[in-house]
């Protein structure tokens, strides 16, 4: 091949793993920095009045002496719409017939969303649910809220194409006493909810209350961590010594083709079989739990990852130089000694990175743990509980708030707050890979 072919060849390799390597990053932040923005406000929010409340019914956090005169100015400035509904429930019954069936429904629309809005109405039986007990936590959400009461969305088909259109309630209720309400919306909003910045960094340690309506992911990220780490406790030795008898002990054959294609299919076969056979294996035949256990999820998802351990830690075995090995056993060192003290220190960077890596993958796996560990909803898991008791999980976790959550688009911050805590576990694992491979690297050349 002529030299100038040859440099030709190489610049266009070279400009197109550049192009590659730039369409791949450029992909990543189109992902990644939506995930991070929106969940950024999981933790960082204008919160209400309404959520200073929640804190302190709810967790007993707050200071109560500042928060009570607030509430007593938001009751006062709250109390000329109470009255007003009570004026215009008074005056209802003695309109005409027509006015009366026009005026009925529409009241119904705006008396729920004041109650989504500010919580129950002063002297009502408090509701059962805490998501009803109080009215709009975040200041976004308030102001939709109070836009669904200020404006009916209907829709134009007059057009080639339909087109969304928000109709004013007010002049409905024009020349009633219910009429004052909407400029008051309007105008006073920020007096109504008191929003105010707040910073909450317990979003992660904090119990869901009322299904993810109020409080944080504590439970989902505990029930992450124990399920990664169960996986690699067991998948860590059985891989590694896997990997020392493929690479140590057995002689090439048709034995050892077999038990490699065995792993290679392993690592091909779809994770939601590793649950279905978790389910019947581990819970229905060994019978580990009683039901869904963070054990039979743990052992599920070390089946998932033990083709991925057993290959790093063979390719790390086998780039350990022979001069290693055979200078040990010349110095009169056996064969077990001398993987344990020369071998496997030299092949750790290897083997470590593809550890983390695994344990990355198993702490975002959904489908091996729908059948033998997830839940929707759960508390802490005690230490002493995992060998019996189910768990949350953030990846399990948020595609449920995703698809069958009764009120999905209220709660867009938790999930947003669930995947970038999800996306940043994971990518604390790689870049934990990364400084190890580094560091046991640096020492072992001295």
């Amino acid at each position: 091949m002529r030299m100038g072919t040859r440099k030709l060849l190489d610049r266009s390799f070279t400009v197109g793993a550049c192009f590659a390597v730039t369409l791949m990053t450029l992909f990543l932040l189109l992902v990644i920095v939506p995930i991070f923005g929106k969940g950024a406000g999981a933790y960082v929010f204008r919160g209400t009045v309404e959520y200073r409340r929640m804190m302190l019914g709810e967790f007993g956090r707050g200071d109560e002496a500042r928060i009570r005169p607030e509430w007593e100015a938001v009751r006062q400035a709250r109390r000329p719409i109470y009255e007003a509904m009570a004026a215009f429930e008074r005056e209802l019954p003695d309109l005409p017939a027509a006015r009366r069936k026009e005026l009925r429904p529409a009241f119904k629309v705006v008396r729920e969303g004041l109650a989504a809005l500010l919580g129950p109405e002063p002297g009502s039986a408090l509701p059962v649910l805490p998501r009803k007990m109080y009215g709009q936590t975040r200041w976004e959400q308030a102001k939709e809220k109070a836009a669904d009461i200020l404006f009916e969305e209907t829709w134009d088909y007059s057009g080639d194409e339909s087109v969304k259109v928000l109709v004013p309630r007010q002049p409905l209720f024009e020349g009633t006493a219910l009429a004052p309400v909407f400029p008051l919306l309007e105008k006073e909003l920020e007096a109504l909810m008191r929003p105010r910045l707040t910073f909450y960094p317990r979003f992660l340690t904090d119990r869901s209350v009322d299904a993810h309506f109020f409080g944080g992911i504590g439970p989902e990220v505990l029930g992450t961590v124990y399920l990664a780490l169960g996986a690699m406790l067991v998948a860590v030795p059985l891989g590694i010594v896997a990997a020392i008898y493929f690479q140590e002990y057995a002689k090439e054959g048709p034995v050892l083709t077999f038990f490699r294609s065995c792993v290679n299919t392993l690592a091909g076969v779809p994770s939601v079989v590793f649950g279905l056979f978790g389910l019947a294996f581990f819970i229905n035949t060994m019978r580990v739990s009683q039901g869904k256990s963070v054990l039979a999820g743990a052992l599920t998802l070390a089946l998932l990852v033990l083709p991925t351990v057993i290959r790093s830690s063979e390719e790390a075995i086998a780039a350990v130089p022979r001069a290693y090995k055979e200078g040990a056993l010349a110095l009169g060192a056996g064969q077990w000694r001398t993987i344990l003290t020369v071998i496997l220190p030299a092949a750790l960077p290897g083997i470590l990175t593809g550890i983390v890596i695994s344990m990355g993958r198993a702490a975002g796996e959904t489908a091996p743990i729908i059948f033998t560990a997830a839940v929707s909803v759960g508390q802490f898991v005690r230490l002493p509980e995992v060998l019996s008791q189910s768990t949350p999980a953030l990846s399990w976790n948020l595609y449920n708030l995703c698809t069958e959550h009764e009120a999905v688009d209220e709660i867009r911050h938790v999930q947003y707050g669930m995947a970038a805590t999800l996306v940043l576990i994971v990518l604390a694992l790689n870049l934990t890979a990364i400084l190890i491979r580094a560091r046991v690297a640096k020492r072992l050349k001295g």
